[in-house]
């Protein structure tokens, strides 16, 4: 397994856009650390080739963990379910030769926070 850390600094208008070294594997998790970020930031965090969604919430005040996971489909593209209409079976999410792009808003003029993606 490895560990991508990514600092990321906002702009005086309180936005930024960073991203990881090129990837490979499947995402385990994702790890927000608090350092000064305004509370209430906002996280959009995609795959950058195809914008496959990876994290996306509003007003975060603390420090957070999120390990993202996608619905499965059958070769036909029907969902795939763990009995009839019930809950959808979900898989870690795999990245091929891709950065994750980290998006911010509502994190405050010139603060700081970072972000562990753990990649197998």
């Amino acid at each position: 397994m490895k560990r991508y850390k990514v600092t990321v600094t906002t702009a005086a208008d309180g936005t930024a856009t960073a991203y990881t070294p090129r990837l490979s594997g499947k995402i385990h998790q994702i790890e927000y650390v608090k350092t000064d970020y305004a509370n209430g930031v906002d996280f959009t965090i995609t795959g950058e080739a195809t914008g496959v969604g990876l994290w996306a919430e509003s007003d975060v005040n603390a420090s957070a963990v999120r390990a993202p996971r996608l619905a499965t489909h059958s070769q036909v593209g029907v969902a795939s379910l763990y009995a009839a209409a019930g809950t959808a079976v979900q898989d870690k999410i795999a990245l091929a030769n891709d950065r994750v792009k980290i998006v911010i808003a509502q994190g405050g003029a010139t603060k700081v926070g970072a972000f562990h993606v753990l990649v197998d």
